[in-house]
């Protein structure tokens, strides 16, 4: 059965993968040092999230088409999007992550610049592909 998780802070991201918070406005994240982790899961953002991902662990949707992702890419969602997530049996995500709440870059000139990164509204549901 598909969870809901309307995202709203920083901790509450923490507290579904059983990490610990060390800022209320931000956390860098280290997937493999997770206690728990859900295996069918919709995520409303409410935070802006930056995923490396190390392996492909199942499928993430963005909309109704399925996230262009492999390992070794970037994958980005902003406040307001809304992804679904469902992870092979017995698999368990491997990636590093920063998450930050809008309030920490409010006021300040990235809180402006940010709505021009295009890698945080990608239509396609692409992911950044990394290479060496």
């Amino acid at each position: 059965m598909e969870e809901f998780i309307q995202l709203n802070s920083v901790d509450q991201y923490n507290k579904v993968y059983g990490l610990q918070t060390l800022h209320p406005l931000v956390t860098v994240v280290d997937l493999s040092k997770a206690t728990q982790w859900p295996t069918h899961f919709r995520i409303n953002y409410r935070l802006y999230a930056l995923f490396l991902k190390d392996t492909r662990c199942g499928d993430i949707r963005y909309g109704r088409q399925i996230y262009d992702y492999q390992e070794g890419t970037v994958v980005c969602f902003a406040p307001g999007q809304v992804v679904t997530t469902v992870l092979e049996e017995g698999a368990r995500p491997l990636a590093r992550g920063i998450l930050f709440h809008p309030d920490l870059i409010k006021g300040a000139s990235l809180g402006q610049e940010v709505k021009h990164y295009s890698f945080f509204s990608y239509d396609s549901a692409e992911a950044l592909h990394l290479s060496e």
